[in-house]
């Protein structure tokens, strides 16, 4: 017995220990079947014939045809189309991931319960709570308590060291969660502000062109300047919109992801303030 105590076996690893880096979509295959999309939407839809005066591009939009009003806004339109699809591609997959990492009802009465059990030292009881949570903050805490379980008998530790064990299986246990938690989230707030700068590339590209109409000889070409200037408010409205809900999407998601880790971390110094209240 006292040879099992000296070398206890290592606490079972939460459930996202064994799906690390495979959860959520895939950027490099999402992204390009994005961008084939935008530009399909661009060229089929937006382009196609019976949007414009005679089915002819050169002669412009039929008046009040937006479908066509926006293809006039030039090649970087399909490109802030992609990016508006990866936003609103990866915001839906976050809040799926993020609801499932949640688990089963509500996160706030499952942190008030398990300190209520860990008060009383039912760590049986607040394993099987766990269990019931199916969520990235049981999966971690189940860790946690697991680990304390095993301490319980562990003689060879003295309490400082024990309480060091338990915490650093709380951190492992939170590290590999956090990473399926915290996935794609960069590349939203990279869009956040990468598309407020296409949008004025768009728009420097739609004056330029305003500027070469007025800049003929004679008498400047009213048709070609509305086009260009058509093209560069094109370009900000879609820029603009885009960054927008990026933004919003971004710091909805982050405190989301900023609520579960401070669930985690309440639960942990609950746990690591029982143990040491009792052992």
């Amino acid at each position: 017995m006292e040879k099992k105590a000296t070398s206890p076996a290592p606490a079972p690893k939460p459930a996202a220990a064994a799906t690390k880096g495979k959860g959520g979509l895939n950027p490099a295959l999402v992204i390009p079947l994005l961008f084939a999309i935008a530009l399909c939407v661009y060229i089929f839809v937006l382009g196609a014939p019976e949007h414009f005066k005679d089915g002819d591009h050169a002669k412009g939009p039929i008046d009040g045809d937006y479908y066509g009003i926006v293809y006039k806004g030039g090649p970087i339109v399909p490109i802030l189309m992609t990016c508006f699809l990866i936003v609103l591609t990866f915001t839906i997959e976050r809040l799926i991931t993020l609801n499932k990492a949640s688990g089963s009802g509500s996160i706030d009465s499952f942190v008030r319960k398990l300190r209520s059990l860990l008060d009383k030292n039912q760590i049986e009881e607040a394993i099987k709570e766990c269990d019931k949570q199916k969520g990235s903050v049981g999966n971690v805490v189940k860790a946690g308590l697991l680990k304390y379980k095993q301490l319980t008998t562990e003689t060879a530790l003295d309490k400082e060291q024990k309480l060091a064990a338990l915490q650093k299986e709380i951190e492992e246990a939170t590290t590999l969660e956090l990473p399926m938690l915290q996935k794609n989230l960069t590349i939203i707030a990279t869009l956040a502000g990468a598309s407020t700068l296409l949008a004025l590339l768009g728009t420097v590209i739609g004056m330029i062109k305003a500027f070469a109409a007025l800049g003929t000889s004679g008498s400047p070409d009213s048709a070609a300047l509305a086009t260009g200037i058509s093209e560069a408010l094109i370009n900000t409205a879609l820029g603009i919109g885009t960054s927008a809900i990026a933004t919003i999407s971004y710091a909805y998601l982050n405190s989301r992801v900023d609520d579960l880790t401070y669930s985690i971390d309440e639960i942990g110094m609950s746990l690591q303030s029982n143990f040491a209240a009792h052992y």
